[in-house]
């Protein structure tokens, strides 16, 4: 029978979309592969949101949507628990494909290997974690269980520098809430760290140079001190091709177009990272100040019981949310933009000089393969430990600094802007991002780092 892999993503487009990526550089090296993705969505996404194009080769299977009524806002128990009621239709589905192909392995989102490890074991099926991170959340992720034995308090209380090899020193405040003692989701993220030494391989959408301290030092078994490391693959950086579609080109590229070159900063926070009203006039208050030529993305403020911005469908209303008259006080120097924007065609323009970016790591990935240094405002989930490997490990971004309550004034937007574009620290990291740019294509050229981890089985 023909040989095949199964990949299993976790139901969030962020982590989908690099799985996919990641499938069609497989078969670039493993032609005669045959690769099923098992789709899986939240009960509040739509079930046909997959990447495409996809070669013939590579087969989705939908998984049973899992009615499951949410008990409070927090959506991260829920993610979860839909993750674990699926595991009778990843059982399902495996056997199905095994009994058409000879099933290799299966390759599992690490948000996923909790639940389906017990499968994978049960059908004597070798089970790889992948990781769309830095190669430094996945030290402190495999140190977790270490750490938890050392401190009995929330990493949030401790308030000291936490020593976790293959990363620089952690303020305690900076480890993601989820791996934090108290959190709700807490005992699923140790389960998913202790999962991860269970792994037949670790493969992680980074390249060798960006995180050499990390690559030696897990390598080394610096972070699992009491356990074999499993063989780790960097395979990245996974960049998803996407196209400028549909009606011809967006208003803001033929804005880029106007401008000269490395003159724009651009504003862009994820798909679901939006801010308060106050905050919002403050960024506009500051951009305004700095006098730089800016792109920036703006969402609605999220609903008063979210954190995040989860619900889109409404455009913002521009003159509410910003300051009376700034539209056109800044019309000759600046841009905004409705919700969206093709943020990797934007990164690539010849006028973008900086991103101002909430640190999610596929973010982080495209301004570096574009050259584009950053300035670090990380708003959720592991973000704020994003921000410490980029600006203090890879130096490729410079911070923005927020106040305790996580506010970030007017004065404030206005420097590190200022900083990012025009300053001896703005050059430093200009200068290495250029760097790590030429270092992300030598990996994924003949004879690179990532084509040697791919080519591997």
């Amino acid at each position: 029978m023909e040989e095949a892999i199964v990949i299993y993503p976790a139901p969030m487009l962020t982590h989908l979309a690099p799985m996919v990526e990641f499938a069609k550089l497989l078969l670039t090296h493993h032609p005669s592969l045959s690769i099923h993705i098992l789709i899986a969505t939240l009960p509040s996404q739509p079930s046909s949101t997959v990447p495409s194009p996809v070669p013939p080769s590579i087969t989705f299977h939908y998984l049973p949507t899992v009615d499951l009524l949410p008990t409070s806002t927090d959506l991260d128990p829920l993610f979860f628990d839909v993750i674990r009621l699926r595991n009778p239709d990843v059982r399902r589905t495996l056997l199905t494909i095994s009994n058409n192909y000879t099933l290799n392995a299966i390759i599992v989102d690490f948000f996923c290997t909790s639940a389906a490890f017990e499968v994978a074991s049960d059908l004597n099926l070798p089970a790889y974690s992948f990781l769309p991170s830095a190669l430094g959340a996945v030290a402190c992720l495999l140190y977790l269980p270490t750490l938890c034995n050392k401190f009995t308090q929330s990493f949030q209380h401790l308030n000291v520098l936490l020593d976790i090899p293959g990363a620089p020193p952690i303020p305690s405040a900076d480890m993601p809430p989820t791996t934090s003692k108290g959190n709700k989701v807490y005992d699923v993220f140790l389960d998913i760290a202790t999962n991860l030494r269970r792994s037949t391989g670790i493969i992680v959408d980074t390249f060798e140079y960006l995180e050499p301290k990390s690559f030696k030092e897990i390598n080394d078994g610096l972070c699992l001190p009491d356990y074999p490391t499993p063989p780790l693959y960097c395979i990245g950086p996974v960049i998803v091709n996407t196209t400028v579609d549909g009606d011809g080109v967006p208003q803001c590229i033929k804005w880029l177009d106007s401008q000269p070159s490395k003159s724009v900063v651009f504003l862009c926070f994820g798909s679901l990272g939006s801010f308060s009203v106050q905050q919002l006039k403050e960024i506009a208050v500051g951009l305004e100040r700095s006098g730089q030529r800016f792109l920036w993305i703006v969402r609605n403020p999220p609903l008063e019981n979210q954190s995040l911005n989860i619900d889109t469908k409404i455009d913002p209303d521009l003159k509410s949310l910003l300051p009376p008259g700034f539209l056109e006080r800044t019309k000759e120097k600046g841009l905004v933009v409705k919700s969206w924007a093709p943020q990797l065609a934007v990164l690539n323009h010849d006028s973008v000089g900086g991103l101002v970016t909430h640190c999610g790591w596929n973010s982080v990935l495209e301004s570096v393969c574009a050259g584009v240094p950053m300035l670090a405002w990380p708003l959720y989930a592991e973000q704020r430990l994003n921000r410490v490997l980029i600006v203090e490990e890879m130096k490729i971004a410079l911070p923005m600094v927020e106040s305790e309550t996580g506010f970030v004034s007017s004065t404030e937007v206005e420097k590190r802007v200022k900083e990012l574009m025009g300053s001896k620290e703005g050059d430093s990291v200009r200068e290495r991002t250029l760097a790590m740019k030429h270092a992300a294509k030598v990996a994924t050229s003949e004879g690179g780092s990532t084509r040697i981890a791919l080519a591997k089985r």
